[in-house]
């Protein structure tokens, strides 16, 4: 909205300094600030208000150090980083970008998903809260959207800037001269690779003619199913004080690095990567993503003061990856979103290991003393503050290597 009021001043009106809103940099900036603010000043009127209304988590008897201290803890707390991420966006960002549109979509509709199921566990007094097969439907939905958006709206493109050339100017300015061909395309990065581009559309051409008609029909599952992946995987994450929203935030700020350069035209012909119009005003968003995520754990930190619950951890792990999946680099998911991708793959093992052990020898046996893994560290006595910084490191070294494959090939 402010984007909109500004660019009236400054072109209409000519009002000197009202251009500075153009650039997203500077939006960005802004953005970030503004997030913070809300979810520190006002997160704390939020907590107040569920305390109020007696929305407290309930917590199961695990064996766990520490565990029933937390019992009545205000829980739904993912309300103080949806707030304070979408209130900087709609008033900083460009609201007639498809990206943009498609992140605010994605917000409110895992947001309200995560929203009932806590709903159910707390008011419902069901510790089960929404059944699987309808959060399954949810996301399954918000994949089927994102995925046509993606594929048939005309406003998502790439351009090729490998054959682009430069002008050098008084050896400080590099002008582009030769404009990049716009086009439609479903090709995606794929990293570690010299050629590191791949047209979903390929893997079609088995198929014969008119092959490349028929992408969605591989790539709207593969949106599916990461999106699905990524949401769960952030919700198992969430187990322990500050684990989620601090991994989640070195996550998605490696992500605003790849869609600032991946919607910059210079930067892209730099890299010589993907150059993807319009997708550099996804850094608003995600500046404020970070500063909302970063504020939330002034209050999350051991010991958490609140909660995110299921509104916040769904919310969370669809934003990332429609995030990835927008600037092309969801096949970097599994490297840049590590912490999700083991905390998932414990709770498989363990699940699948204890019934054919069951099976087999009629006694289930585990692989970890507990799953998801962050409480296998817990049960061998290690304090939660200490287990959520090691991964926070190991988030950070993810992060590093994942931006690093912009030029490792």
């Amino acid at each position: 909205m402010l984007y909109y009021f500004f660019e009236y001043l400054n072109e209409t009106l000519n009002v000197p300094g009202t251009g500075v809103f153009q650039y997203i940099t500077f939006r960005s900036a802004l953005a970030v600030m503004l997030s913070l603010l809300i979810s520190t000043i006002y997160g704390k009127k939020i907590i107040n208000f569920l305390r109020n209304q007696q929305v407290g988590e309930t917590v199961r008897e695990l064996g766990l150090a520490g565990q029933t201290q937390k019992a009545g803890t205000p829980t739904m707390g993912g309300l103080i980083i949806i707030i304070s991420t979408l209130i900087p966006v709609i008033l900083l960002a460009r609201l007639d970008n498809i990206y943009i549109v498609l992140l605010i979509v994605t917000s409110l509709w895992m947001g309200t998903i995560g929203f009932i199921d806590d709903y159910i566990k707390i008011f419902k007094k069901d510790k089960q809260g929404l059944k699987g097969v309808f959060k399954v439907i949810g996301q399954v939905g918000l994949g089927l959207i994102v995925g046509a958006v993606l594929y048939f709206d005309p406003g998502v493109t790439v351009r090729d800037v490998s054959n682009l050339k430069s002008i050098n100017i008084n050896q400080t300015e590099n002008v582009i001269y030769q404009s990049p061909i716009e086009e439609k395309s479903m090709v995606t990065t794929i990293p570690f690779t010299k050629n590191n581009e791949l047209d979903y559309a390929d893997l079609l051409a088995w198929t014969g003619e008119g092959y490349r008609d028929l992408a969605w029909l591989i790539f709207i599952p593969i949106v599916i199913f990461i999106i699905t992946a990524v949401s769960n995987g952030a919700n198992l994450t969430d187990g322990i004080d500050g684990l989620a929203a601090g991994t989640s935030a070195i996550s998605v700020l490696a992500l605003g690095i790849f869609t600032f350069v991946s919607g910059n035209i210079i930067f892209s012909n730099y890299l010589n990567i993907m150059y993807i119009p319009n997708s550099g005003e996804m850094t608003v968003y995600i500046a404020a993503f970070v500063g909302s995520l970063v504020g939330f754990l002034w209050y999350n930190s051991y010991p958490a003061q609140v909660f995110m619950g299921d509104t916040g951890s769904l919310t969370i792990g669809g934003i990332i990856a429609v995030l990835a999946i927008s600037v092309r680099k969801e096949l970097l998911l599994p490297l840049l979103c590590g912490i999700f991708l083991m905390e998932n793959l414990s709770v498989i093992m363990q699940v699948s290991y204890f019934k054919y052990t069951r099976k087999r020898y009629g006694e289930g046996r585990r692989i970890f003393l507990m799953s998801p893994l962050h409480h296998h560290y817990q049960k061998k006595g290690y304090h939660e503050s200490k287990i959520v910084t090691r991964f926070w490191i190991v988030g950070i070294l993810l992060a590093i290597l994942s931006i690093v494959t912009l030029k490792l090939r």
